[in-house]
């Protein structure tokens, strides 16, 4: 073999064992996941957008992070919900002592939602602390709709499989302060839902009724209209007036119906 045949014979092998490194060297380099903080920024002044403002029946407004890097589709649901209206006059139909705190039902039965479609699951690792705002569903992963639930205390096994959108960064005592039950008996309501960006007044509660006066005048006559007509001109010897007084109707009492208890 010369020279010139020697030295092909060397190129050829160098290339071939070249061959897989430069394959190796070309392979498309997949991006790393983003990393997600469990940190929220607390200042409702900052990117107001995403704030959620909820007008409490209790006297109270509660401030709610969202946080679309968590969960960007249910943000993005919450928001279009808020900025129609839908959210407006709907109770919380299911607080349990030292778990959470559920509404978004406007049938108040926790089985309705909005018009709008089922949404994706995007369960994330976030932690379930308090004060956590996670989306609420049957069974099935998919199902959530506009219920949503407000953790009293740390849930960290509901993590990875219920959607955690936001976290309460003011007035957490209001939510405290939610009527508890199953349905509860007086029930908290959500009197408005906003975006800090609307720059809504806060809506407040009616003041409650005052009680009758003792002294501004008459007090309410509890005998019925017609003792009070005029009296018949007695007969020459009057019989003995009946003491029998006229007997008094049973309260009228709603029974409530029972409460669908679904899972959040």
């Amino acid at each position: 073999m010369n020279r010139r045949s020697l030295f092909s014979v060397l190129c050829v092998a160098l290339l071939c064992g070249a061959a897989p490194a430069l394959a190796k060297d070309a392979a498309p380099v997949t991006p790393a996941a983003p990393v997600l903080s469990a940190a929220v920024d607390a200042d409702p002044t900052h990117d107001p957008d995403n704030v959620l403002l909820l007008d409490l029946s209790n006297g109270g407004r509660v401030a709610i992070r969202l946080v679309p890097a968590w969960a960007p589709g249910h943000v993005e649901r919450i928001k279009t919900l808020v900025k129609s209206g839908f959210y407006n006059g709907i109770i919380f139909h299911r607080v349990i002592e030292g778990f959470m705190a559920q509404t978004g039902d406007p049938t108040g039965t926790g089985q309705g939602g909005s018009q709008l479609p089922d949404l994706k699951a995007e369960f994330n690792p976030m932690p379930h602390v308090r004060g956590s705002v996670s989306m609420a569903r049957t069974n099935e992963p998919d199902s959530a709709n506009s219920q949503f639930f407000i953790v009293f205390y740390p849930r960290f096994a509901l993590d990875r499989k219920y959607t955690n959108f936001g976290r309460v960064i003011g007035g957490m005592q209001y939510v405290d302060a939610i009527q508890r039950g199953e349905p509860p008996a007086n029930p908290t309501k959500i009197l408005q839902a906003s975006l800090a960006s609307e720059h809504k007044a806060q809506v407040l509660p009616p003041p409650p009724a005052a009680a009758p006066s003792l002294t501004g005048g008459p007090a309410p006559s509890l005998v019925p209209e017609k003792l009070f007509a005029p009296a018949a001109k007695p007969a020459a010897k009057p019989a003995a007036a009946s003491a029998t007084k006229p007997a008094a109707r049973p309260a009228a009492r709603p029974v409530p119906k029972p409460a669908s208890k679904p899972k959040p």
